[in-house]
């Protein structure tokens, strides 16, 4: 919206469904693309190269931004044909990365083909850059590392009168429900914590997925629920509303660019718990804004959980006022928008 009340004209491009046509509400002009996100395979991945070669080549942008795996690799392709300048950001490197194998090595190299057509490229935590560079994938020189997608901290604050501690401890995990978000570490710690502080609630928010080898199955949540460890609140869009009802936000992810849910979680005052990885580690002060605990591992954040739980009401608040001053001075939103103007006025 920034770059809109700028007086450019912005288009926007993807995967047609319900915010489609809040883009264009929203005054953007919008153009609906295929894309298979579960697909791996990239010779059925080729033809978003030339779904994007005809977009391009119609709209002719002045300059192209990228923000998602496919789009920074065909996307890039795609731009480089037609000679126009691209900034991508490496937003996170999905599963492909956490596991080594073939798939590691054809994205490797898709990454290095697409990035040398790239202006720059975005790093949204320091340890995807250095693997990028590690792996020689990209040219040191026009990488740049940004704190993350932002925040609007206006937005995302506490609401007066919900700041007091709910009777029952809440834990909150927020994401989609799949292996890699640490689901299963959060419902096993659940289970170890529930058996020691019965009156503690875990609440998940976050859509199930139908497809996919790393998705949960709808039968474990349904065991989960009957089970009586964890509370399932579906998907929805009014994940402030969800946070104001919380104690503290969990996420035991493998590896994240750098956690949305969590920098929100930080303005809301709201402290955290999560793992010890790239894109999680780099919004929390361990031991001041929240506790990192070790990755797949529901013993050790079933311990960071009862460490959560026995700080005083005047401990906790003190960890979220940090976490909210760090949010604003570190992740607010105008910090990243700052990052992407002063990129883009190179191109003007």
């Amino acid at each position: 919206m920034s770059l809109k009340k700028d007086g450019h004209h912005i288009y926007t491009i993807a995967s047609k469904d319900d915010y489609s046509n809040k883009l264009e509400e929203l005054g953007f002009r919008h153009t609906n693309i295929i894309i298979n996100n579960n697909s791996k395979n990239p010779i059925n991945d080729l033809n978003l190269i030339y779904q994007y070669y005809k977009i391009y080549k119609k709209i002719a942008p002045d300059v192209i931004c990228h923000n998602a795996i496919k789009p920074n690799i065909y996307g890039t392709i795609a731009a480089g044909i037609l000679n126009i300048p691209v900034v991508n950001n490496i937003s996170g490197l999905g599963t492909i990365f956490i596991n080594n194998n073939f798939s590691t090595i054809i994205a490797k190299l898709l990454y290095f083909i697409s990035q040398k057509k790239a202006a720059a490229v975005f790093f949204q935590n320091s340890s995807d850059l250095e693997l990028f560079l590690k792996n020689k994938l990209i040219n040191k020189n026009k990488c740049i590392i940004i704190p993350g997608s932002g925040v609007n901290t206006k937005k995302f604050v506490r609401e007066m009168g919900i700041n007091k501690l709910n009777k029952k401890f809440t834990f909150l995990f927020i994401a989609r429900l799949i292996y890699i978000k640490g689901i299963i570490e959060f419902v096993e710690a659940a289970k170890i914590i529930k058996n020691k502080f019965p009156n503690v609630q875990f609440d998940i928010l976050g859509p199930i997925y139908s497809s996919g080898e790393t998705a949960i199955k709808p039968s474990e949540l349904e065991e989960w629920i009957s089970s009586g460890y964890i509370n399932y609140l579906g998907e929805s869009d009014l994940v402030k509303q969800e946070m104001d009802k919380a104690n503290c936000v969990v996420l035991p992810s493998y590896r994240e660019g750098l956690s949305k849910v969590l920098i929100e979680a930080s303005s809301m005052s709201l402290p955290i718990i999560t793992t010890n990885v790239p894109g999680c580690k780099d919004v929390v002060i361990d031991g001041e804004t929240g506790f990192l605990c070790k990755v797949k591992d529901h013993i050790d954040l079933a311990l960071q959980m009862e460490k959560m739980i026995m700080l005083s009401s005047q401990e906790i608040k003190l960890m979220g006022e940090k976490g909210r001053k760090r949010a604003i001075e570190v992740f607010d939103e105008n910090i990243i928008i700052n990052h992407y103007k002063n990129i883009i006025n190179r191109f003007e």
